[in-house]
This record gives structure tokens, C-alpha cells and sequence, in this order.
């Protein structure tokens, strides 16, 4: 662990913003103030110890060193060091925390950016692996970072930005590690800059602070050599160094100047560190499992099963399961649209985009029109819907939603569960008429959204109707369904009976008061009161008739072949006749020569 702090001036930064700046990966708005970084007490030190993320936020908070306002002056609320933890739990994933962060380098592209560089770097303090993050995007001026340590203040206004919450960039990297460093270098007019800030929890716990304190140094590099930018007094500067390289993974001053080498004139690199351990005490993120990917371990481990069945491998084989653990493969599909003069990096290798689309068979392209008033009314949205090219072999469905070019929801399943209705259908939408949740891996469920939601469903089903035989699967006919229109009562009594003999979805019980024109919303169950759906309904329908179809074929073939022996049977029994009556005239022929010779 690095060492505690020793007592020093450093600056303190209230948080406002960070995640969504127009010059490198962050913004803001700050204030400062001078606050005492003091060494924690014995007591206070046994209660930090939790490297797992879901379990770094339970520790203790101290008593609070805060003075009353001097006369004249406004109370100004601080943010607890805590509150960077309970923030960052908005990501539930940690590829959403990292999808923040390359977020913010995608849209550096309108500043320049070609690249953005994911890998893992070792911490040579303590032999421990760090996150990179590098963009040579447009890089943050002082006032920039500053802005990108604080929280909520945002500059994307833009309706081609991602980021809009200011809230992004310390939300992912505290979800993915306890500390991060930024070192950035940006050009404004004529002058030419580059600094360091460093946002760490570690240091924030140990040193038993009650508010959140930043140190950031700054460099004006107009020049042949980095001149140190003074805002304060030479001692502020210091005490803002002294306390990166205690805390940081660079212990001096030359190794910080280091990391701006490969930066170039304009771009920003972020390093998170002390990276987060899961229950079992071992990192969330695993590096070595492959050395052109970033895997979850516990998803991967999932599926690290042996002995499954065929169906199942391949399952797992498919993007839709694969992005669940493969950091290359969510990033993959993570936007909608092939950048052309962008690359992401991961690990050294570029990330080979995937447009969902292409790896359809049988799509088609619809038009919705959502409702939303006022003068986006009139918006339409094209959706593309058809079978994953491995269907019949596997039933992966779900709708891809995207936002403003960025995957929010994938694989969204929008049938019921356990329908076979729908199977092996995949959309895609880009639903920029609704805005996603801070977390930007779900959508505020609005009442545009329940619309967007109905609206898919209904497509997706047609589509499958009208489609599903294009796979194997045999669509209900119209003389089936008139006929269950019919003989509805009957089937339920028929199914009731051999209902724990069902093969293709067993069923408690088939609903009996239903009437001719299918409104009956609340149904009766076999077993007792219940309910289910017209959804339902016509999911078991569809079952049986396909069931239906395939005993009526059954038994026509066996018509037939009854036929057939019939025939045979008949054309056996008239050779017969024709033998008897040979057999018998022969007898007569030769009765008739016996009494010939007797004369």
C-alpha cells in the first residue's frame, strides 16, 4: 500500500463535474480552499482495509473539521469523500463504467482525436496492474480539468455528444478503481499546456478527510522546457506535487513528466489504479485470459462450464452472450455507425466494428413514428428486424436500442418468456427521441418509452409471423385459426387431459370462458383462480396448432398407406378367386376322366 500522507497544504476541490468535456476526457466547475491532509488514527486505518468494491464504501465517518462561516460569508456545502463511492455504484457493470470513458474520447473526434488506446499498465510501486485510457483528442487546459474533477458541470451541449450529465467520468472510474490520475496537454491561442490531477479515494479514507480534495499541478510548455503555472505561492504548487507523488503510482517528479512523452502535442491519458477485487479477492478484471481482450471474471467463469450440450456451446459462441465477459466484443457493437478515421485500441490490437445488421438474414426495414408532441412529432425512426444467420440452430432475439449512436440496451428481450414466438429475431433502432438513465445501460421508463416498447413488440411479431417459415418454424394457418375460433372449448378439454403429457410447453391449465372475439383479457386456470393473457392465449394457440398440423399430416400418410394395403389386399384376393376357380375346373376336368374311363 503507499504510505500515509505527511501534513502539507494542498488544494480542496468541491466537487461539481468531470465526465463531458469538448478537449480531452473530463470538465468543470471548482472552488478551492486550503485543508490539512493529517495521518489517519490506528482506529480509522483497521476500517479501510475492503478492496472489493461493493463493500469500499462501509467504513466509518470521522467528525467533521468544518468552521462556521466568517461574518459576511455563505455557507458553502462540501462533498464527503463517501459520496464518491455511493456515486459510482450507479454502474452496476463495469464495462458500462468503461463505455463512459471511451464515451468521452469519441467525442473528442471533433477536436481531432484518430485513436483511443485501452490497456493495462503495470504499477511498479506495488506490482499490481493499473487501466489506461489515452485519446489524442484535444486535450483540457487548466481550467478544463478543473471543471473534470468536479461534478455535475458539463460543456457537451451538442447534439452529436455522448456525454451530457457531468457525471460520467468519476462515476467509471471509481467503479473501476479506488484511485485514477489524468495527465492532459492542450493548446488555447498561444499557449501550450499540459497537467496532472489526481481523484483518490485511497488517499481521501486514509487521511480520514471530510471533504474532497483534488491536487492538481500545472505546466505552461510554450516554451523549450515546462514551466511550472503559480496560482498561489510556490508552497501551494509544492504541497499539490508532494502529495501526487506520495499517492500516485509515479513516486517523482520525472517519472510524472514521463507519461506525457507519448501524449504528443494535444490529448489526455488516464491511469486508474488499485484497481477493484471481487468476493473471492481477486480482480474483477482479468488481463490474462487473453492478451487481446479485458474479460469479466465472473461472467467469464460462467461460461467456463464443460460437458455442455452442443446447442449450448454454440450459444455461448454468439455475440449476444460473448459480450457479456469479452470487453472487444461489447465494444464491438457498442456503436451503431463504423467510425472512419477513428480506432479503438484494446490491448494493443483494434477493435474490429460490428454492425448488428450485417449479421442478420432476412431483414427488413420499417418505419415508426413515434408520439411525442410538440415539434418533434413528426419524427420517424427507421428499425431493422430479421433472424440471426444461425437460426434454427439457436434462438438468440432481443432488440438493440442505441442512443445518439451509442449502444444502451442490447439483446433486449421484449416476448414473453418462454414463447417460441419471436425466437431468433434481432432489432436494431436508434432511439434518440428518449433520453437514457445516468448509467447510459437503460432508458427512464417514460411514457414515450412504454410506447417505443408496445410498438417494437407488435413489430417484432409480425415480423416473425410473416417470416418464421423462412426458418423452419410453421406459422399458424388461417383454417387453424379459424378453427380455434370453433372448437376452442374442445381442444381446452382435450389439452386438460393430457396436459403433463404437453412436449412443448407445459401449461397448469387452458383458459375455458374466452369468447368468439378474443377480448376476454381475465382468464380462469385448470387449477384454480388465475389469470393469464390474450398474449398467452395465443402463444399456446399456436402451439397446438402446429401440433394439430402435424398429427393431421400423420394421419393423412397413414390414410394413405391403409389405402395402399387395401388395395394390395384387394388385388390378393382377386387372384385368389381367379386360382380357385383354375383349381376348380381342373378338379371338374378331372373328375370328368375318371367316369370317361370307367365306361
Amino acid at each position: 500500500m503507499p504510505p500515509k500522507a505527511e501534513k502539507g497544504t494542498v488544494k480542496s476541490v468541491d466537487i461539481i463535474d468531470c465526465s463531458d468535456v469538448e478537449g480531452g476526457a473530463v470538465v468543470g466547475m471548482t472552488t478551492t480552499s486550503n485543508t490539512t491532509a493529517s495521518h489517519p488514527s490506528p482506529q480509522l486505518q483497521r476500517t479501510l482495509e475492503s478492496h472489493s468494491f461493493w463493500k469500499a464504501g462501509a467504513y466509518d465517518v470521522g467528525h467533521t473539521t468544518k468552521r462556521p462561516p466568517d461574518d459576511g460569508q455563505l455557507e458553502h456545502a462540501r462533498v464527503h469523500p463517501k459520496f464518491l463511492h455511493s456515486n459510482a455504484t450507479s454502474h452496476r457493470w463495469a464495462f458500462g463504467a468503461i463505455a463512459e470513458l471511451l464515451d468521452n474520447a469519441v467525442d473528442e473526434i471533433h477536436n481531432g482525436a484518430t485513436f483511443v488506446k485501452v490497456d493495462k499498465i503495470d504499477v511498479m510501486k506495488d506490482n499490481s496492474p493499473a487501466l489506461l485510457f489515452h485519446d489524442d483528442g484535444g486535450g483540457m487546459p487548466p481550467e478544463r480539468i478543473r471543471n473534470c474533477m468536479s461534478l455535475g458541470f458539463s460543456s457537451k451541449k451538442s447534439n452529436t455528444t455522448i456525454g451530457q450529465y457531468g457525471n460520467g467520468f468519476k462515476t467509471s472510474t471509481m467503479r473501476l478503481g479506488a484511485d485514477v490520475i489524468v495527465f492532459t496537454r492542450a493548446t488555447t491561442a498561444s499557449r501550450a499546456t499540459q497537467s496532472i490531477g489526481l481523484l483518490s479515494y485511497t488517499f481521501l479514507r486514509r487521511t480520514g478527510q471530510d471533504d474532497v480534495i483534488v491536487p492538481m499541478i500545472d505546466f505552461d510548455v510554450s516554451g523549450h522546457w515546462a514551466e511550472p503555472i503559480i496560482y498561489g505561492s510556490q508552497d501551494d504548487w509544492s504541497s499539490n506535487l508532494k502529495v501526487i507523488l506520495e499517492w500516485s503510482p509515479f513516486p517523482s517528479k520525472e517519472e510524472l513528466m514521463l507519461q506525457f512523452e507519448d501524449i504528443g502535442p494535444h490529448g489526455t491519458k488516464v491511469i486508474i489504479y488499485n484497481l477493484w477485487l471481487n468476493d473471492e479477492g481477486i480482480y474483477e478484471l482479468s488481463f490474462d485470459d487473453d492478451d487481446e481482450d479485458i474479460r469479466l471474471r465472473d461472467e467469464a467463469n460462467q461460461g467456463g462450464l464443460t460437458n455442455l450440450r452442443r446447442k449450448t456451446i454454440e450459444l455461448q459462441s454468439h455475440i449476444s452472450y460473448r459480450i457479456r465477459y469479452s470487453l472487444r466484443a461489447y465494444v464491438s457493437i457498442l456503436y451503431l455507425r463504423k467510425f472512419s478515421n477513428f480506432s479503438i485500441i484494446l490491448r494493443g490490437k483494434p477493435v474490429q466494428q460490428l454492425h448488428i445488421a450485417d449479421e442478420l438474414k432476412y431483414t427488413k426495414v420499417i418505419a415508426y413514428k413515434p408520439r411525442l408532441g410538440g415539434e418533434e412529432s413528426e419524427v420517424t425512426v427507421e428499425t431493422t428486424f430479421g433472424f440471426v444467420k444461425e437460426a434454427p440452430s439457436i434462438w438468440v432475439s432481443g432488440l438493440n436500442v442505441y442512443h445518439k449512436n451509442r449502444l444502451i440496451r442490447p439483446f433486449w428481450k421484449i416476448t414473453a418468456d418462454g414463447s417460441s414466438k419471436g425466437n431468433g429475431v434481432v432489432g436494431i433502432i436508434e432511439a434518440n427521441f428518449i433520453e437514457p438513465a445516468h448509467d447510459k445501460q437503460d432508458f427512464e421508463r417514460s411514457s414515450v418509452f412504454v410506447r417505443l416498447e408496445a410498438r417494437m413488440k407488435q413489430i417484432l411479431l409480425d415480423y416473425w409471423k410473416n417470416h418464421c417459415h423462412l426458418v423452419g418454424f410453421q406459422p399458424p394457418s388461417a383454417r387453424a385459426h379459424h378453427e380455434q375460433k370453433q372448437s376452442h372449448v374442445q381442444l381446452s378439454v382435450g389439452l386438460a387431459a393430457n396436459v403433463e403429457q404437453e412436449v412443448v410447453q407445459p401449461m397448469d391449465g387452458l383458459p375455458t370462458n374466452i369468447g368468439q372475439d378474443g377480448s376476454q383479457e381475465k382468464l380462469t386456470s385448470r387449477d384454480g383462480p388465475g389469470s393469464i393473457s390474450i398474449d398467452q392465449i395465443c402463444e399456446e394457440n399456436i402451439q397446438l396448432f402446429v401440433r394439430c398440423e402435424e398429427h393431421m399430416q400423420k394421419e393423412e400418410e397413414l390414410k394413405q398407406t391403409a389405402e395402399c394395403l387395401e388395395k394390395e389386399l384387394e388385388e390378393a384376393k382377386r387372384k385368389l378367386a381367379q386360382i380357385s376357380s383354375y383349381l376348380e375346373t381342373r378338379r371338374k376336368q378331372k373328375m370328368m376322366g375318371l367316369q370317361i374311363e370307367k365306361f
